[in-house]
């Protein structure tokens, strides 16, 4: 079955995936964690399959739905260095991020490999109902997936969801205009690794927000979660409408009711103010000055 859909498949991925959580994309780095905990993971090209050599277009591509001037930041610091090139950017871009104030515990869980790259795989793949082959893990992760199966029919075991802490309290403490100011000074870079994926006109912040808008709209799911064994030993969720829910909602389910409240919070606020909406702010808001440009790309928006 296309990965996405299996209950058990996902155990590691929603523990793990709490702490790079708060990299604005929240869940989205969350499943990232996962996916590159697995041997045999291809982020490469996820966009559509070109049908042939592309003709030579002279056409400007179309302007960003939510451009990333709009997002509401700290003032920008003083630096005017250039940011390095996406081949070249993994260990610079993870020590910006684990020195986020509160996200101090990152340093343990990045996987400094390709990161941004993964990180805008991952976001791509969160609205979908399934992960395509081009990111399928070839095996699945090691762990013990907490079934209650005391009653008449297997539940998710509320147990579970406390795995999560560790996890939930960098989300909480981390400052949201801190994550959207971090992420806006590497946008270049993350816009150069979408257009990689296969997108040579599509804007990364807008698939952002698309995903944001997905996990926004998960079902509030409240316990017991019912499952159904499969025969293969893994479980599924036996409300056939959460089995066909996007990665992202589905992750939302997995990791319990308060924690998705928690994480629901934290990515309205992000979505505020990346769409220049946060009311905090919204009255006296300064003009934004562009991302810094990347010495790998001078074309990216």
């Amino acid at each position: 079955m296309a990965f996405g859909g299996d209950v058990t498949r996902h155990k590691s991925a929603t523990g793990k995936i709490m702490g790079a959580i708060v990299v604005i994309v929240i869940v989205a780095v969350a499943a990232w964690w996962y996916f590159t905990r697995v041997p045999g993971v291809d982020f490469t090209r996820h966009g559509p399959e070109p049908s042939g050599p592309a003709a030579a277009s002279t056409a400007p591509p179309p302007p960003p739905e939510h451009p990333i001037s709009e997002a509401q930041t700290h003032p920008a610091s003083a630096t005017t260095a250039p940011l390095p090139p996406l081949d070249a950017s993994d260990d610079v871009v993870a020590k910006a991020l684990a020195s986020i104030p509160g996200a101090e515990g990152l340093s343990e869980l990045l996987l400094a490999r390709g990161l941004v790259p993964h990180i805008v795989a991952t976001v791509d793949a969160l609205p979908r109902r399934s992960i395509g082959a081009s990111i399928l893990p070839m095996r699945t992760p090691r762990g013990v997936f907490m079934v209650d199966g005391s009653g008449d029919h297997p539940v998710l075991d509320a147990k579970d969801y406390a795995r999560y802490e560790p996890y939930m309290k960098i989300v909480e403490t981390v400052d949201a205009r801190t994550l959207v100011t971090w992420y806006v000074h590497w946008y270049p870079l993350f816009q150069d690794a979408y257009r990689q994926l296969g997108y040579p006109q599509g804007y990364f912040n807008d698939r952002l927000i698309e995903a944001i808008n997905d996990m926004l709209a998960a079902p509030n799911a409240r316990p017991p979660v019912a499952l159904v064994a499969k025969p293969d030993g893994h479980y599924a969720f036996a409300d056939p409408t959460w089995e066909s829910l996007s990665v992202g909602q589905k992750l939302m389910i997995r990791v319990g009711p308060e924690h998705e409240r928690v994480l629901k919070n934290k990515l309205r606020s992000i979505r505020a103010l990346l769409l220049g909406k946060a009311p905090e702010f919204r009255a006296a808001a300064p003009a934004q000055p562009a991302p810094a440009a990347s010495a790998a790309s001078t074309s990216s928006p």
